[in-house]
């Protein structure tokens, strides 16, 4: 009986039409006695290697088979029978057998026909016993659902030579089942990714004998393969079946689904425009695309609001981001930052007028119009071999920002239907990230120009000290801070330093910033000392509330929204008088300065610290120290000192390790504190060094320096003297006849400067002011001249109240002295003492007559 059920393996010949019948004549021993032509054409064999023979021998057959044992009895049999060729391939071929009957009706063997179909009689039924439940219909139904199954299917044998495949898989592979039978597989293969991959799985199903299966990609196409191992009765493998499904639209759906995805965590990562336009490109090449490029409108760059209105004429976009599978993006025609017009009929115009992406490519005209005319983009479409292209808009809150431009020029496949939908999700979230950069970026430009509008530009001119300074800002995540320095020329030649810092960033705290520095000058105008100074600016804090700064009280729901909405800063405030060499400081939750002295010895001054500006209620106390003549003191905010990798106390012992090197003028040292106490930058591979401005004015060489994470300001001041030829003091008694006296000894002062010109006007302020003194004031009374850029005359008493200037009335016999003094003056003031008050007043002096001009 034929068994049901068996594998079926193809004959190498099987689609080979026979010229003859295939028969043989096997006696009832198994001996063939007989071999056709035509048997040695199907089966390989020669009639002189098999007569003779029992015929399971060269045929390699199993004697159990049934087709071989019918052929021990005497009755016609026909079915299926396994057969080996003389290359060593197996088949199954329809086998008949019919008996040889001698005179007397006994059958003494047999005549067996060998037949690329199994045998049938005329009526589909077979002749015995081994048909007679219709395995030869059976079989043909095998034969055809095999070569008509709608999968890939192949077979080998255990040496991994070829023994079958199905049409759909020899459409697969470009060839025919006749030129694979019989070879090794690794012989008709290239060496690739997906051929080992093969090679590897048909080798373990051998060694292991268990079905495997796995992923591969080839021709364009995602392929599942189920591999399983076919056994002899045995149990050996004796062969391979394998199964390819091919998946590629599940498996394109899946990549999709997970670039979207990706797309969430790697897009918008920072709130840089170019850099979010990088991060596009650096997701879909070479996923999705062999070339991206990223255009956007020009007002998007400089963070202005873009226009709603479709876009429909010429197109003037920026190259903020392209990539390319190939190295050198040999495919671009346009540089990044150049610009770049696109016609009305090129995809990407055309794209943005309707607001909608679009296929294009080699077949679509104004492809071919746009590529054509321009030489550049010619020569490297066609070098490149672009075949296909998608033009994606990218729109946000309804407003165009750009396009992104994909290519494909390695991967074969065109863009699908389903590519452009996937771009426009892409394009999507990139706009909308796009948006934010771009919205950061008007603020943060606009808290920058309010921040450094309230900087100052340069240093006012003063003789007390040489100042350089630096302003470094923050990172761009960080945004705009409030911190900011000041130099503060005050009375009597004396100079006032301040640092100050605010705590936060953005348009508030440089707001803020602005704030508390008009009010330090307003303070520092009064003369206040600095202890007082700093009480002042504290209470200017605590009553700037959040509904002072524009804010009301739906904007702070609960404490703690109304906590963030208060101000904090720290303030260093210092004033340095040349004549007495005295510095006297004060500090408001600020880091100590560091002093160099001339002798080269560095330490940070002993500051008695008063809490941050805006506490309240609390004194600020004020340090009083020496520094001679050509001391270095240094003045900073946190930013400085302060670092995630290290604690203030490190960075406070580097910033005395850098101040006392040794230094060629006060530049050198700036930018030797810079580059000790910041990080140095780290730019990636062919990423130009960070350069910034150090806000010196033109002529002066950028600095290089990482971003810090913090604003930095930086004061360094080399302190000067007066010396005592250039100050003349005398004490005066309370007597109205004194003031003449006064007079005679300022004129003989000047006489010895040489500067009798201005004589009488001198002589006039001395009058008014100390007849005012002994008038108004209160003993001791003394009379001071300071001759430097300019002729100062001070008068100082023990009366703290100040004067002020009144219009006097046509007959009164006073009320006109101050009113003079400020008429022919450069400028005129009050301060206050501990033991009361001095009245001040500066002259210019003639060309030439300054300390120190030649």
């Amino acid at each position: 009986m034929a068994r049901r059920n068996k594998a079926v393996l193809e004959s190498p010949h099987a689609h080979e039409p026979a010229t003859d019948l295939a028969t043989a004549t096997v006696s009832r021993l198994g001996v063939v006695t007989s071999w056709s032509d035509g048997a040695q054409r199907l089966l390989g064999h020669p009639a002189t290697d098999v007569v003779g023979r029992v015929v399971t021998e060269p045929l390699a057959a199993d004697p159990s088979d049934a087709a071989w044992a019918a052929l021990a009895g005497t009755e016609a049999w026909s079915g299926p029978a396994a057969i080996r060729h003389r290359d060593g391939s197996r088949l199954v071929l329809g086998l008949r057998a019919s008996p040889s009957l001698d005179g007397e009706g006994r059958a003494d063997g047999f005549v067996v026909a060998f037949a690329p179909e199994p045998a049938r009689n005329e009526d589909g039924g077979g002749d015995g016993e081994g048909d007679k439940d219709g395995d030869g219909d059976d079989q043909g139904m095998l034969e055809r659902s095999y070569a008509q199954a709608s999968v890939a299917l192949a077979m080998f044998d255990a040496e991994l030579r070829y023994q079958r495949l199905n049409d759909i898989a020899c459409e697969m592979l470009g060839v025919t089942a006749a030129q694979l039978r019989g070879q090794r597989y690794p012989a008709t293969v290239s060496d690739s990714v997906s051929t080992r991959g093969f090679l590897q799985h048909l080798r373990q199903v051998v060694e292991t004998g268990t079905p495997r299966s796995y992923d591969s990609h080839f021709g364009g196409h995602a392929w599942n393969i189920k591999m399983w191992p076919v056994k002899d009765p045995s149990g050996r493998v004796c062969g391979i079946s394998t199964a390819s499904f091919d998946n590629s639209a599940q498996h394109w759906a899946q990549q999709r689904l997970a670039l979207l995805n990706e797309a969430g965590t790697r897009i918008g990562t920072t709130l840089g425009v170019v850099r979010t336009a990088q991060e596009l490109t650096e997701l879909v090449v070479p996923r999705l695309a062999d070339f991206v490029s990223v255009d956007l409108l020009v007002s998007v760059l400089q963070g202005e609001e873009p226009t709603a209105e479709p876009i429909d004429a010429a197109v003037v976009l920026r190259r903020v981001a392209h990539l390319s599978a190939v190295e050198g993006v040999p495919e671009a025609a346009v540089a990044l930052g150049a610009v770049d017009t696109y016609p009305a009929y090129s995809p990407v115009a055309r794209c943005l007028a309707a607001g909608r992406p679009l296929l294009s490519g080699p077949e679509d005209p104004g492809f071919v119009r746009w590529i054509e005319e321009d030489d550049v983009r010619s020569a490297g479409v066609h070098r490149a071999g672009v075949h296909s292209g998608m033009a994606v808009p990218l729109r946000a809150r309804g407003m165009t920002l750009g396009v992104a431009v994909f290519w494909r020029r390695l991967r074969p496949e065109p863009f699908q239907p389903d590519d452009l939908v996937l771009a426009e999700e892409l394009a999507g979230r990139v706009a909308v990230c796009l948006d934010n950069a771009r919205r950061y970026t008007r603020e943060s430009t606009a808290a920058l120009t309010l921040q450094r509008s309230l900087l100052p530009k340069g240093l006012p001119g003063q003789a007390a000290v040489e100042a350089a300074f630096r302003y470094l800002p923050a990172d761009s995540e960080a945004g705009a801070g409030g911190d900011w320095f000041d130099v503060i020329p005050l009375s009597g030649t004396r100079v006032a330093l301040v640092v100050g810092d605010v705590a936060g960033h953005g348009v508030r705290a440089s707001a803020t910033m602005g704030s508390l520095r008009t009010a330090v000058r307003t303070l520092a105008d009064v003369d206040l000392p600095p202890d007082e100074l700093l009480t002042h600016l504290d209470d200017l804090v605590t009553h700037l509330t959040p509904d002072d700064d524009g804010t009301t009280d739906s904007d702070a729901q609960d404490a703690d929204t109304l906590d963030a909405y208060g101000i904090s800063a720290t303030c260093l405030y210092a004033v340095y008088d040349p004549v007495s060499r005295l510095c006297t400081l004060a500090s408001a939750g600020h880091p100590p300065p560091g002093v160099l002295s001339p002798d080269g010895t560095v330490t940070l001054v002993d500051l008695s610290p008063g809490p941050p500006l805006g506490v309240g209620g609390l004194p600020f106390e004020a340090t009083e120290l020496e520094l001679p003549e050509g001391s270095l003191i240094a003045l900073y905010t946190d930013g400085l000192v302060e670092a995630r990798d290290h604690d203030i106390d490190a960075g406070l012992d580097r910033l005395c390790q850098a101040l006392a090197s040794p230094s060629s003028s006060l530049e050198v040292t700036c930018d030797t504190l810079i580059d000790s106490l910041l990080p140095s930058p780290t730019p990636q591979p062919g990423e130009p060094l960070p350069r910034f401005s150090s806000g010196l004015g033109p002529g002066r060489s950028p600095t290089r320096f990482a971003r810090p994470a913090d604003d930095v300001a930086l004061l360094v001041a080399r302190t000067r003297a007066l010396h005592a030829d250039q100050v003349a003091t005398w004490g005066l008694p309370a007597d109205p006849e004194i003031v003449a006296d006064a007079r005679l000894q300022a004129s003989r002062q000047l006489q010895a400067w040489g500067l009798e010109e201005v004589g009488f006007i001198t002589e006039l302020v001395v009058s008014e002011l100390v007849t005012n003194a002994i008038r108004y004031g209160a003993a001791p009374i003394q009379l001071r001249l300071i001759r430097d850029r300019t002729l100062i005359c001070e008068v100082s008493d023990g009366n703290s109240a100040a004067p002020h200037l009144r219009r006097a009335r046509t007959f009164d016999e006073g009320g006109r002295g101050l009113l003079l003094v400020s008429q022919l003056t450069q400028g005129w003031g009050t301060r206050q003492t501990t033991g009361g008050k001095t009245i001040w007043a500066e002259q210019l002096l003639p060309t030439g007559h300054a300390w120190g001009s030649p």
